[in-house]
C-alpha cells in the first residue's frame, strides 16, 4: 500500500514538474543578498548578487500630459463613434464624475464594464495636427522585465512613437515607431521584432503590426521585452544564464531595458480611412483605458527590497552600499572603489561588496561584526582585491597562496596570511598546560598594511 502511494505521489510530482518547467520565472534568481556560513574561521557572511522582485511599476508612476489642457471635458463636448460618424450620443464633461475622463483612469483597475479611460479632445482643429505627449515618470531607475502594454479605448493611433529616458527626462531616445504606413510616416521600412536577431536586438524599428484596425479586438499595442529576451534565453526563456551573461557583459543591452521615464507620443489619431472626414471631426480623438509596465527597481545587484518613501522609490541597500540605486559605498566602507554586483558566475553571481576603510577596521559598526567570507570579496576585475601573491603579500608560516584570493595554511596556523596560531582559538589558549606559546613572527605585522592596501581595505 505504501509503495503504491509513493509511486502515485512520484507520478504527480513528475507531472507537475514537467508542466511548471514550461513556465519559468523570467527573473526568479538572485533573491538573497547574503547568508551565514560556518568555516574554520568561525561564522562568516557569504555574499552574493541580489535584486528586487519584479512588480507592476504603474503603481508608482507620475503622469504628465502635454499640452496640459488636452484632456476632454473642459468645456464639455460631444464625440462620435469611429465606426459610425452619425452615432454622436457620447459626452465628455470634466465637471461630472460619470462623464469625466481624467488621466488617472489610464492606470486604474480594469475588468469592469463599461471600462474607464482617459480621453483627449476631438480633432476639431483639423488640419492642425492633434499631438499629445504622455510622460510616465518614476524618479527612479527601472529595469523592465515584461512587455509594455497600452490598451486604447478608441482605435489605435495611425502614428505613434514610444520613447525612453535614462536621465529623468532631460534627454529622450526612441524605443519603437508605430504607424499604419511606416514608409510614409517615418521614412522607415516596416519590421517586427521577429525580424531581429541577437546582433540586431537593439535596432529601433517601425512596426505596422499594431496600428491597423479599429474594432474592439484591435485595441492593444505592445513593446515586446520578452521577445527580445528570447534571442538570448530561448523561446521559453529557459536559458536564463545566457541572458544574465549578456546583460552582465554588454552595457548597451543592459541600458536598453533600463529607464527612468517613458513617453508616449501620439501623432495622428485612428482614422480607419485613407482620408480624414472633415465633416465628422468629432469621431477622431485618443482614448487609453490601460497602461501596463512591469519591472524592478535598479539597485545594481545590491538589494532585494525597494520601498516607497516620500513618494519616491528607494532601494533597501545591502552589501554596505547606500544611495537611491545603491550606487555608492557607505561611510566607513570605502576601502575600495564602489562596484555594481555581477550576475556571474551563475547562479549566485558576485556581490562586490564595499569593505571597511582602514580607519574603521579596528572598530567596525555593531551590525557588521560578522566579517565577510574572503571569497565574497572578489570583484569582476581580477586586478582588484588580491589577498596574497608571490611578491609582497606572502602567506606566512609555510602557507600557500591560492589564486591570489586566500592562503592555504598549515594545520597549526590560521588567519588571512596564516599569521595566527590556531591554538589561540582553542579553550585554554596555546600550550597553557605545557608552557608559554612560541612568539609570532614579526613579518606578518609589518606586512599587514600592504595586505590591506592590496585588498582594497585602505
Amino acid at each position: 500500500m505504501y509503495l503504491s502511494r509513493f509511486l502515485s505521489l512520484h507520478a504527480l510530482w513528475v507531472t507537475v514538474s514537467s508542466v511548471m518547467q514550461h513556465y519559468p520565472s523570467v527573473w526568479g534568481h538572485y533573491d538573497v543578498c547574503k547568508t551565514q556560513i560556518y568555516t574554520e574561521e568561525g561564522k562568516v557572511w557569504d555574499y552574493m548578487a541580489c535584486q528586487p522582485e519584479a512588480r507592476d511599476m504603474i503603481k508608482y508612476v507620475k503622469v504628465t500630459l502635454d499640452p496640459p489642457d488636452i484632456t476632454c471635458g473642459d468645456p464639455p463636448e460631444t464625440f462620435c463613434a469611429m465606426g459610425n460618424p452619425y452615432m454622436c450620443n457620447n459626452e465628455c464633461d470634466a465637471s461630472t464624475q460619470e462623464l469625466a475622463h481624467p488621466p488617472e483612469l489610464m492606470f486604474d483597475l480594469e475588468g469592469r464594464h463599461p471600462s474607464t479611460f482617459w480621453q483627449s479632445t476631438t480633432w476639431k482643429d483639423y488640419p492642425k495636427p492633434l499631438h499629445v505627449n504622455i510622460t510616465l515618470s518614476w524618479n527612479k531607475t527601472i529595469e523592465l522585465t515584461d512587455n509594455i502594454v497600452i490598451t486604447f479605448e478608441s482605435g489605435r493611433p495611425d502614428q505613434m512613437i514610444l520613447e525612453k529616458s535614462l536621465d529623468y527626462g532631460r534627454t529622450w531616445q526612441p524605443y519603437q515607431y508605430y504607424a499604419t504606413d511606416c514608409l510614409d510616416a517615418f521614412h522607415m521600412d516596416p519590421k517586427s521584432v521577429r525580424d531581429l536577431s541577437q546582433h540586431t536586438v537593439l535596432e529601433i524599428i517601425c512596426t505596422e503590426e499594431y496600428s491597423t484596425g479599429y474594432m474592439t479586438n484591435s485595441k492593444i499595442i505592445h513593446f515586446e521585452i520578452k521577445d527580445r529576451f528570447a534571442f538570448f534565453a530561448g523561446p521559453r526563456l529557459h536559458n536564463m544564464a545566457s541572458l544574465y551573461g549578456q546583460l552582465d557583459t554588454t552595457k548597451k543591452l543592459r541600458d536598453f531595458f533600463t529607464i527612468t521615464d517613458l513617453r508616449i507620443r501620439l501623432l495622428r489619431p485612428a482614422t480607419g480611412e485613407i482620408y480624414v472626414d472633415e465633416q465628422h471631426l468629432a469621431r477622431y480623438f485618443y482614448a487609453i483605458s490601460d497602461i501596463r509596465v512591469y519591472g524592478r527597481c535598479k539597485c545594481n545587484l545590491h538589494a532585494t527590497g525597494c520601498k516607497e518613501e516620500n513618494k519616491r522609490l528607494l532601494c533597501e541597500c545591502e552589501h554596505n552600499t547606500t544611495g537611491p540605486d545603491c550606487g555608492k559605498c557607505k561611510k566607513n566602507y570605502q576601502g575600495r572603489p564602489w562596484s555594481p554586483g555581477s550576475y556571474l558566475p551563475i547562479p549566485k553571481g558576485t556581490a562586490n561588496i564595499c569593505i571597511p576603510s582602514i580607519s574603521s577596521i579596528g572598530n567596525p559598526p555593531k551590525f557588521d561584526r560578522i566579517w565577510p567570507n574572503i571569497s565574497s570579496l572578489e570583484v569582476s576585475k581580477p586586478n582588484q582585491a588580491n589577498v596574497c601573491d608571490n611578491e609582497l603579500l606572502h602567506c606566512q608560516n609555510g602557507g600557500t597562496c591560492i589564486n591570489n584570493v586566500r592562503c592555504q595554511c598549515p594545520p597549526a596556523f590560521t588567519g588571512i596570511l596564516c599569521e595566527k596560531l590556531r591554538c589561540e582559538r582553542e579553550p585554554g589558549g596555546c600550550g597553557r598546560a605545557a608552557g608559554p606559546a612560541p612568539p609570532l613572527p614579526a613579518a606578518p605585522l609589518l606586512l599587514l598594511p600592504a595586505l590591506l592596501a592590496s585588498a582594497g581595505l585602505c
